[in-house]
């Protein structure tokens, strides 16, 4: 018996003699199989082909935890450390011993949340390491979650999990598609965790919002609308997206603003292509911090 991960979104299954005929959360539109096919794996057979974590400090009290060489997806996890207790956001498929034992060195893991289904990944395998760490996952969600386990625990809308860290169901890219909102982050300034619900774009100038990134499938105006809306009560100055370097490192919430303002603009369309009605996009304008 064994707990199958799939190579190609990196999420582990319930404990089975064979793996399941197919991966459920990439036979979603949403996701996609990969050229060689179905693939299966396990953390034993990761780990005996050399798969490593890769520990770095991201901030004060902000620690990210990878997979070398990248695997499935490619997106690393987030380790808050919150004055109250450790949040462990976004967790990998893989973790080696080394890793582990860092984190214990930081205190440990409190509880464990996710942006949405492709990034559940091994949440269950932590949570077991970690004393049954409790697992926060929206309720809209739960028909994605491949291992059940009684540390899950299933929310609505926005839940405090310390204080100052506080999850968000936005919506959009799932139905259950949320952030962690860190208060203390960014040296006092507040610091969204927004995996891909909210992508940070190439560069940090930017963020944006998909149904399906891999798929190029856009979200309607509606739905940006409903996650600005999420997020705007609360205070952040930075974004942490869900890969190494995506992040937005300042005025992130005029950021959010004018980046939501653009797409929509987009996806309504605006002008008359070819006409030569494109003006600098507004997104500049409101930021002169940057150069």
């Amino acid at each position: 018996m064994a707990n199958y991960i799939c190579t190609t979104c990196g999420t582990q299954y319930a404990e089975g003699d064979s793996p399941p005929p197919s991966c459920a959360v990439c036979a979603n539109e949403r996701q996609y199989l990969g050229w060689d096919g179905q693939r299966w794996t396990t953390l034993a057979e990761m780990s005996a082909e050399g798969y490593r974590n890769e520990v770095r400090p991201l901030e004060p009290g902000l620690i990210g935890i990878g997979i070398k060489p990248p695997f499935a997806v490619g997106q690393r996890a987030l380790l808050v450390r919150a004055q109250a207790g450790n949040v462990l956001w976004d967790p990998i498929s893989f973790m080696d011993e080394r890793a582990l034992d860092q984190i214990y060195t930081f205190g440990g893991i409190e509880a464990i949340s996710a942006s949405h289904p492709h990034f559940y990944s091994s949440m269950v395998e932590w949570s077991h390491t970690f004393d049954n760490a409790p697992i926060f996952i929206p309720r809209a969600d739960r028909m994605w979650v491949m291992r059940p386990d009684p540390a899950i625990q299933f929310y609505d809308g926005s839940l405090v999990l310390f204080p100052g860290v506080t999850l968000i169901q936005c919506g959009g890219h799932f139905p259950g598609s949320s952030v962690l909102h860190w208060a203390e982050g960014a040296g006092g300034r507040g610091v969204l965790l927004t995996g891909d619900t909210i992508m940070a774009a190439q560069g940090g100038r930017y963020v944006s919002f998909m149904r399906s990134f891999p798929n190029l499938m856009p979200l309607p105006a509606s739905a940006v609308e409903r996650i600005v809306e999420s997020v705007r009560p609360y205070r952040f100055d930075r974004i942490h997206g869900g890969w190494w370097g995506k992040t937005v490192a300042d005025g992130a919430k005029e950021t959010l603003e004018c980046s939501a303002e653009r797409y929509m603009r987009a996806v309504r369309g605006y002008g008359r292509q070819g006409r030569g009605t494109d003006t600098v996009p507004h997104v500049w304008a409101a930021q002169p911090w940057k150069s």
